[in-house]
């Protein structure tokens, strides 16, 4: 049934039939699985599965197999007549297809989408940067897919901005808006709160939070932007906030209603982007189609333009066109059959836009089609975690397996493939470049959304409209719950067919005693999921205020992926969990209260990432037993205990991630001398408790694939360069006491990055980084370095060296010479630096970085003992 899905998906959107021969083998395939995995939970439960009770379950199952075959029998009949043809090979994609599949992906920049609008940069820059008295509101304002979006964001990083504002921040907003989430992304963005108040962040009422934002910004100027307003209701709730400042504060806007951007600014001129020219829209559509070739191939010429004509100037029509004609073959023939498959004559408006998105959709492979539905699931504008996407993608089974590749790494591709394809957009990539947190465009969303209902692959439930239940189908297999929990009862109807259920509703506050009585009331609706969901794959309920997990819970058999991030769980779960032998993803972090966690978590022998990290107070876990994890990849943290030295870790043989703390010397010297065995480990983060010393770290060398290495603690001796792992690309320091001569030994790992020297590493009065040392290093970051007087950069050091941040390094007096005319620094962060080391670098050294296109700074005059936040303002000069 796979095998003849594949073949006909690339053809449904020529013929009617097809689709709904298509429909009915999906609705067939989707039988069959419910019929065999409904037996196999019956047959889990043992209690209900007995000598009596079987004969009669096996009969059940036989009968619904034979009706199922009759129905195979009736629909493949019928098709040849619809004119699919049996791939025998299992494969509707030729094997140029795959080959382009598999290809490795390219580095990710949104940048390169963009064609530089010179007037309307130019004239959104003067608005921006001008100098009125009272804080004015910026407005950029059209239809979805004019790029309005794309606009804002290269405003926003343009080096005039960047340097005329103190602070930024950059908040998607959307038709389902939170006011506290809005608040907590700006807080987040400027740095409001210093580091004690944002531990306790959630925690703050809605109107401190505004209070806090308020005075902060009242004595800065800043820079606000609130990307894709819908309503009048989202400035009314949030202007407060937003005081006059210094002069030339600003909040931008980006909004599809013109009413918007007035009543936020009646005095303002909302600015209206134009469409693309012929010549601008060609010039996007050859960057995307021919990979940044700026003209068509001569017989291509007239074809290219008669598509790109009908794209009417809309960058994200082009785009999508571009990016769907890459993967053609450049000749005359398939361009032809493309230009008559988009129909334009019957499109009109942003139809034609969802034409052209539907025409990239349907050329996707099935797996990637089921990956890219996927995102219609999270609400609008979110920016949704790659790791995260990864883990649920891996639940649901969409991914084909191929040699010895993991899940995770096809995963990534597809990925990189859905990005490379323009239907998805990264947000932000990590600090080695990898992507971290993607978004789907509201035209794109509109698109998986009717596409994902129509195959019922998925349902989303909005508010609380009772006429909802009678709207949605009963055979929709993943449901997202946008809005409140307590008005779903009626999921129970959704129980045979349901394998997906995630909540991103953060109703209720972290305050357990206040919401007791609502949390018992959410618990008990939450019960009918566990009762009567026997088929869950994925159980997301992040941030869903819940105080316990009933023993039901085990009863879930099939579930892949728990998701318990953010509750409030403050009992120890229950032992019946163990009974989930499938679970792949176990996320508990952030579950503040949770105390204890059951030692049953080797049963799950399938676990491939354990998530249990919670600021301050982690739930114990060092008595777990964890001999049975030999498939378990992410273990990011977790505490000290028997399992180290009980065959734990050494059989966990497929470890990527590993964090380990509270380690005392010998248990140091255990884990070293187990690497070995761990060939695939990529990241290790060793913690030591008090007054221990890490011993000398030999061993670590033969950790090909280990690129991050993070050290908690005393280090006796730095390990000389050639006894780290060859590959090492970012090294954490905290707490070490390096020795004198340890930056020596640091500037001469070959291949590193990132290095981060924090708080107590280096607590020497000199640090000296010598003539072409850290030949590769491209971020440095110095925390809390409490000693540090003179840092010396002599010339040719850190030739590669492009982000710089210096926090908290009280006595240090100066920015080094060294780094003055460096040519590659594009970012320098200062945070918490004395008054007078500010006052130098806006000044005197200000215009010695002159290479520097971004200097961002925010001066914590808590680090000197004066109690309040304060920012010296960059001197007057058209530099800003």
């Amino acid at each position: 049934m796979q095998s003849f899905i594949k073949d006909a998906d690339t053809k449904q959107e020529e013929n009617d039939l097809m689709q709904q021969w298509v429909n009915d083998v999906r609705d067939v395939a989707y039988e069959t699985e419910e019929v065999i995995e409904t037996y196999v939970s019956k047959a889990a439960a043992r209690s209900t599965f007995d000598l009596v009770t079987k004969p009669f379950h096996l009969y059940k199952v036989g009968k619904e197999i034979e009706s199922i075959r009759m129905r195979i029998r009736e629909i493949s009949g019928r098709r040849n007549a619809y004119g699919v043809e049996r791939n025998s090979r299992g494969e509707g994609r030729g094997v140029n297809d795959r080959l382009r599949w598999w290809r490795q992906p390219s580095p990710h920049v949104e940048e390169d989408d963009i064609i530089e609008l010179v007037e309307d940069t130019k004239a959104l820059l003067t608005q921006l940067t001008s100098m009125e008295s009272r804080r004015r509101v910026v407005s950029v304002v059209g239809m979805g897919g004019l790029g309005k979006t794309t606009l804002a964001k290269r405003l926003y990083n343009h080096n005039d901005v960047k340097n005329h504002f103190d602070c930024r921040a950059w908040i998607y907003v959307s038709k389902e808006f939170r006011r506290r989430d809005i608040l907590q992304g700006i807080v987040t963005d400027v740095n409001a709160l210093n580091r004690v108040e944002m531990d306790v962040l959630e925690k703050l009422k809605e109107e401190d939070l505004l209070k806090k934002l308020h005075e902060f910004l009242e004595e800065r100027r800043y820079l606000v932007v609130l990307d894709d307003v819908w309503s009048m209701e989202v400035w009314d709730c949030l202007e407060k906030a937003f005081p006059s400042g210094k002069t030339g504060s600003k909040v931008m806007l980006t909004t599809r209603n013109k009413e918007v951007a007035l009543h936020a600014d009646g005095e303002g001129i909302p600015h209206e982007p134009r469409i693309l020219t012929e010549n601008e829209s060609l010039q996007l559509f050859c960057k995307k189609a021919f990979h940044g070739i700026n003209s068509l191939p001569r017989e291509l010429n007239k074809l290219g333009k008669d598509m790109v004509m009908r794209c009417g100037g809309l960058p994200l029509a082009v785009v999508v066109l571009g990016g769907f004609l890459s993967r053609k073959s450049k000749s005359t023939e398939e361009w032809h059959r493309v230009f008559r498959n988009i129909t334009w004559h019957l499109t009109k408006g942003q139809d034609r836009i969802a034409t052209i998105l539907s025409l990239s959709y349907n050329d996707l492979p099935s797996h990637l089609k089921s990956c890219f539905l996927y995102l219609g699931l999270f609400p609008e504008d979110v920016s949704v975690q790659t790791k995260k996407l990864i883990h649920l993608w891996i639940a649901e089974g969409f991914l084909p397996q191929e040699g010895e590749e993991t899940a995770e790494g096809v995963a990534e591709k597809c990925l990189n493939e859905l990005i490379d394809r323009c239907m998805i957009q990264v947000v932000r990539l990590n600090s080695l470049g990898r992507v971290k947190t993607v978004r789907i465009h509201d035209l794109l969303r509109d698109l998986a959304i009717s596409q994902g209902r129509e195959e019922i692959f998925l349902e989303i439930h909005h508010g609380n409209k009772a006429e909802q239940s009678e709207t949605i189908s009963t055979k929709s297999r993943r449901h997202a719950i946008h809005s409140r929990y307590d008005r779903y009862v009626f999921l129970k109807k959704f129980a045979p067919h349901l394998r997906s259920l995630l909540f991103f509703n953060r109703e209720y506050n972290v305050d357990v005693e206040r919401n007791r009585m609502k949390i018992g009331f959410i618990e008990k609706k939450l019960n009918v999921i566990y009762k009567n969901f026997k088929l869950l794959r994925v159980l997301d309920m992040e941030g869903v205020r819940v105080v316990s997990l009933p023993d039901t819970i085990g009863s879930l058999i099939q579930l892949r992926y728990l998701g318990l991030r953010k509750t409030n769980l403050e009992e120890e779960l229950p032992l019946s969990m163990g009974n989930l032998q499938n679970l792949q993803t176990l996320d508990l972090r952030y579950s503040c209260f949770l105390k204890r966690i059951p030692n049953v978590i080797w049963k799950m022998v399938d676990l491939r990432h354990l998530l249990l990290y919670t600021p301050f107070d982690s739930p114990d876990s060092g008595h777990l037993r964890m001999d049975t994890l030999c498939n378990l990849q992410s273990l990011p943290y977790i505490e000290t205990g028997n399992w180290i030295n009980n065959g734990g870790l050494a059989n966990m043989t497929s470890l990527r991630q590993l964090g380990i703390d509270g380690l005392s010397r010998q248990q140091v010297t255990s884990v070293i001398s187990m690497m070995e065995r761990l060939q695939d480990i990529q990241s290790l983060s060793l913690s030591l408790t008090e007054q221990e010393m890490f011993p000398i770290l030999t061993g670590l060398s033969y950790c090909e694939h280990l690129q991050k290495l993070c050290f908690y603690g005393r280090i006796e001796k730095l390990p000389d360069p050639q006894e780290f792992p060859p590959n090492l690309i970012k090294l954490t320091l905290h707490n070490s006491e390096l020795q004198r001569d340890s930056i020596t030994k640091l500037e001469r790992l070959p291949n590193l990055e990132m290095l981060v020297l924090g708080d107590g590493s280096y607590n020497w009065r000199e640090m000296v980084f010598s003539s072409e040392s850290f030949p590769k290093l491209e971020i440095l970051k110095l925390h809390l370095l409490k000693e540090l007087e003179d840092w010396i950069v002599e010339e040719k050091a850190m030739p590669k060296l492009k982000h710089l941040v210096i926090n908290r390094c009280e006595k240090l007096k100066q920015i080094p010479d060294g780094l003055k005319l460096a040519t590659t620094l594009k970012e320098l962060e200062i945070v918490g630096m004395p008054v007078e080391f500010e006052y130098r670098l806006r000044t005197k050294d200000f215009f010695e970085f002159k290479n520097t296109p971004s200097i961002k700074s925010t001066t914590d005059m808590l680090a000197i003992g004066l109690g309040s936040h304060q920012n010296v303002g960059w001197p007057e000069t058209q530099f800003g």
